[in-house]
């Protein structure tokens, strides 16, 4: 017996934007064929306008952002949960709390609420006092409006379960393996092996990207530095206005395309993380089941997921060293070992079968209602326990 799930709280499918979007992708997919009714929140503004995407059915509601902005968001994600008070289903998954949690009172009261709770939303540099004391406030309604809880990092889970008193469930995010890598993003973009670096990340001040940047416009080095990310924001603009007479650095704007995105990650010298607040990130584990060399900034967040297989950097000067002696560096143990985490703990399909079996098991909780519980790797089953 499949559940009936609604998926909430993003900008929709296929992802055209971020993290979250991506999750509702391959969840949808790989829950549908795991026999599950799943059905994916769009914005009606969204590129895609299509009733559905891969199989998966999509709502498309509106959505003001555009006109209101910020507040847009808000009005959005409570479209989408009254909207979801009509459809009787089993489970929503809200992905994030930002904009949704403040609408707690009219979720669903017959469907079983599970939140992944982001990262620590409220430590974000790019928000002013005002704003992350709302946030943290919209955290605690998530906690308090939901059944269950997931959070995507161990140091997540540690904090939530420890500050609310609660046991959260940690579920990471995944990244797709391939032997095949192809060189068209290269060809596309005029690159060459090796010599370029590299940095992927949205354009917010904590994926410290100025440091990065900084770091390498005083480096020596003649490689070029790609950064790609949609620039549109006040922050992107202002980087792209501060670097422009460095003809080294290169911003090729935001790149969905996944085929294209895997060759310029794998054939980069170094692949630059520089996310600081957050969970686990995507972009990160698609680096490192790309085969990316990578350098990260040293926080506990990346160092839950790299270990001891990157280089790690604080500040600029850093940055610049490893640029300088990147070629001293390199260790091909470093990519060995990130790949093969990938391939053992990380994989799409094992993340979707966790997620399966999480929501069965909250399911079983909730209602008492018995059905085999697929366990965290594929192909094989277990009994839940009554």
């Amino acid at each position: 017996m499949g559940l009936k799930i609604g998926i909430l709280g993003t900008r929709g499918i296929p992802n055209q934007y971020g993290g979250f979007e991506q999750v509702a992708e391959h969840l949808s997919t790989g829950l549908m064929k795991l026999g599950h009714d799943v059905m994916v929140y769009n914005s009606h503004k969204h590129p895609y306008q299509q009733k559905t995407w891969n199989g998966v059915p999509i709502i498309h509601c509106y959505d003001p952002e555009y006109i209101l902005g910020t507040a847009g968001q808000f009005i959005y994600d409570l479209n989408c949960i009254l909207d979801a008070r009509k459809r009787n289903f089993d489970m929503l998954l809200m992905l994030g709390y930002t904009s949704s949690s403040v609408w707690k009172m009219f979720y669903p009261k017959k469907s079983i609420i599970i939140s992944n709770m982001d990262g620590l939303e409220w430590n974000r540099a790019k928000y002013s006092k005002p704003v992350r004391r709302f946030l943290k406030y919209a955290e605690k309604l998530a906690v308090k409006g939901s059944d269950y809880h997931i959070a995507d990092s161990p140091v997540i889970k540690t904090y939530l379960d420890e500050k609310y008193k609660i046991h959260s469930k940690y579920i990471a995010y995944g990244a797709d393996v391939t032997d095949k890598v192809g060189t068209n993003g290269l060809t596309e973009y005029g690159l060459s092996k090796r010599e370029y670096f590299l940095l992927m990340a949205r354009m917010e001040p904590e994926n410290n990207i100025e440091m990065l940047l900084d770091g390498f416009h005083a480096s020596k080095s003649d490689k070029k530095f790609i950064v790609i990310g949609n620039t549109g924001n006040a922050y992107g603009s202002r980087l792209v206005e501060k670097y422009k007479a460095d003809p080294r650095i290169v911003f090729l704007g935001a790149i969905f395309n996944q085929h294209k995105l895997t060759g310029i990650v794998k054939y980069s010298a170094v692949y630059f993380h520089g996310h600081s607040v957050g969970g686990t990130n995507p972009s990160l584990l698609e680096a490192m089941a790309d085969g990316a060399f990578i350098a990260a900034h040293g926080n506990a967040f990346n160092k839950t997921i790299l270990r001891e297989n990157a280089l790690y950097f604080q500040d600029s000067k850093e940055v610049c060293s490893i640029i300088e002696q990147h070629d001293k560096l390199f260790n091909e143990d470093f990519i060995r070992n990130n790949y093969d985490r990938i391939k053992e703990d990380f994989t799409w399909d094992m993340i979707i079968h966790q997620y399966d079996h999480f929501f069965r098991q909250c399911y079983l909780e909730k209602t008492g209602k018995q059905f085999s519980i697929p366990v965290a790797h594929p192909g094989q089953l277990v009994e839940a326990e009554s």
